[in-house]
């Protein structure tokens, strides 16, 4: 595959997207950048602004199994992952059989994540991270791709168990879903009340998705843009040797090297969807704020004056500079 065809490829599933979602051009945009990347998705809106619609769609244009787990505070990680059940053969025999759960698709919605306690939340992490599940001692591979987009809703939080760091640094973007506009909705309401609802058409299947990814891998990224990165990290952490003025003042503590892998990859994939064989400071700036915002941790004076990630990450790309200071002297 050649930049020509990913390109192709990608302007054909967004279109085919258009046709069942609309608006949310962003939104559209990262999730397909983080399927490219081979990273999850974390999608945060109210009800009923199309978080799962999307969902649904981009498994039927890329040709993926679909599995929905609905996360409920009752959901056990054995309803995620699955279980071994006896099971009698026809001539009486019993044997332990592994019963495979919801998580062994390869685009699984978890819808309401935070609904479910810490424990079940915590079965996706083996699954998210090492594409595989354990269960009673023994791995069970899934298949390639695989992606979990999870979804949450900002307002409703009684009830709800909060994302630890650990889940929600195996994210690659949390993109956050906005109310649509008066235009959107009228043609939302044209789409969906009259007698044929759009529906979205197969264009890619799981090798091409594959091939996608291993050319997004081949991507150059020049060494002042790695440095970039991992200094725009190092700026998100107060204790560290160049911490941001926001950092310092308002967050405990910053991305991991994780958010710094997230945000180069998902810069790769850009470069691509605009025809360049190399990704640019630019393709970084744009990407801070989805690949960084749910990795910050904020403090107490944050919390109490109603400061938010996104205002941190912002002005944490506002500081710091492309060049650093000893090269920018040299």
């Amino acid at each position: 595959m050649d930049i020509q065809e990913f390109q192709s490829l990608y302007h054909r599933i967004r279109q085919e997207l258009g046709r069942v979602v609309v608006g949310h051009g962003e939104v559209v945009e990262g999730v397909l950048l983080a399927v490219f990347c081979g990273g999850h998705v974390l999608l945060e809106g109210v009800p009923g602004v199309g978080k799962t619609l999307l969902v649904k769609a981009l498994a039927r244009v890329l040709e993926l199994k679909f599995s929905r787990i609905q996360f409920t505070p009752d959901l056990m990680p054995a309803d995620v992952v699955g279980t071994n059940v006896l099971v009698q053969d026809p001539e009486g025999r019993r044997a332990l059989t592994f019963q495979r759960g919801p998580i062994f698709s390869q685009i699984v919605l978890a819808d309401e994540i935070n609904r479910a306690t810490p424990k079940t939340q915590s079965a996706l992490l083996e699954a998210m991270q090492e594409y595989a599940v354990t269960v009673a001692g023994v791995s069970y591979p899934l298949e390639r791709p695989f992606f979990v987009l999870a979804t949450q809703n900002p307002i409703e939080m009684e009830g709800t168990y909060p994302l630890p760091e650990a889940q929600l640094d195996r994210f690659l973007f949390k993109l956050r879903v906005p109310f649509p506009d008066t235009e959107s909705v009228v043609e939302i309401l044209e789409r969906t009340t009259g007698s044929r609802v759009p529906e979205a058409q197969p264009v890619a299947d799981a090798q091409t998705v594959l091939r996608m990814q291993a050319l997004v891998r081949e991507v150059l990224a020049a060494p002042h843009v790695q440095a970039y990165v991992a200094r725009l990290v190092e700026a998100t952490h107060p204790q560290g040797p160049r911490p941001a003025r926001a950092a310092r003042r308002w967050v405990r503590y910053g991305a991991s090297p994780r958010g710094a892998q997230a945000l180069l990859l998902a810069a790769k994939a850009r470069a691509l969807v605009h025809g360049r064989a190399h990704a640019s400071v630019e393709d970084v700036r744009a990407l801070a704020l989805p690949a960084l915002r749910h990795r910050l941790l904020l403090n107490f004076e944050a919390d109490a004056e109603g400061v938010e990630a996104d205002q941190v990450v912002r002005d944490v790309v506002e500081e710091v500079p492309e060049v650093a200071a000893a090269s920018a002297g040299s």
